[in-house]
């Protein structure tokens, strides 16, 4: 398939995980990816294992609007247009709100809704010239709460209901907007937790599929809510989850 041929796509967080899957993903159906991150050696090992369109690196903080602006000029200046923008950087942090610093919540506001929010301001004006579209990854824990998680759950809340105000305020501009709600998916933002067994064991226990997500299945996700394929779907929060939000979280009892 090339359902994205010569179409321009930025992807946040494209270092590693599900914002490098979902590069690779729109890259082998034609597009031309701008790769966004931190690190400019993760981006160039990244580019350079593309296959299909062309990658333009743009190492920047997302948290940073003065960044921002650079990244959406670059990508214009590149490939003269945008027509999809995956939010996929983010960070969290743990531990209950009594306990948590300061630096803690600006660091993961930063990036996980500071970050959707000036990268949306900055390229919805160029998504409505192109009738594009804007996918946010957000999370199961931006529909429901977890243990220890407040900081990420309310980043993550946020950033749910946010996509739907955007997807009224924007569809009868053309432009689509929605996000995916993936639960425990392998990055490298959750290795540490794959190290754990009996954590995994739990995990396994509650989603129905019984195991986690790689980043390619959320990948998948992404490129068909970009698509053709999903033209009357917007303000979609989609629960990418192997069945974990069927649930209404009592155990098993057979």
């Amino acid at each position: 398939m090339h359902r994205f041929e010569n179409k321009v796509v930025i992807v946040t967080g494209a270092g590693s995980g599900m914002g490098r899957a979902t590069a690779a993903r729109f890259a082998r159906e034609g597009a031309h990816v701008v790769l966004v991150g931190r690190r400019q050696e993760k981006l160039e090992e990244v580019a350079q294992g593309l296959e299909g369109g062309r990658a333009l690196v743009c190492a920047a903080d997302v948290s940073s609007p003065e960044a921002v602006q650079r990244i959406v000029a670059a990508s214009l200046k590149a490939f003269g247009r945008i027509d999809v923008l995956v939010n996929n950087a983010g960070v969290a942090a743990q531990g209950k709100i009594p306990d948590a610093s300061i630096e803690d919540w600006k660091k993961v506001m930063s990036i996980d809704l500071d970050g959707v929010f000036y990268m949306c301001r900055a390229v919805i004006p160029e998504l409505i010239k192109t009738k594009g579209s804007v996918i946010n990854v957000s999370s199961v824990s931006g529909i429901g709460g977890d243990w220890g998680m407040g900081i990420y759950n309310a980043a993550k809340g946020a950033v749910t209901n946010l996509t739907r105000a955007m997807a009224m305020d924007h569809g009868k501009d053309g432009v689509r907007i929605n996000a995916v709600n993936p639960s425990l998916t392998k990055s490298e933002m959750t290795a540490d937790m794959f190290d754990d067994d009996a954590l995994m064991a739990k995990f396994e226990e509650r989603i129905p599929l019984g195991r986690a997500a790689a980043a390619e299945e959320i990948a998948d996700v992404i490129a068909f809510l970009a698509s053709h394929d999903a033209r009357f779907i917007t303000g979609v929060n989609l629960p990418v989850d192997g069945g974990l939000s069927a649930s209404n979280g009592q155990p098993p009892q057979a």
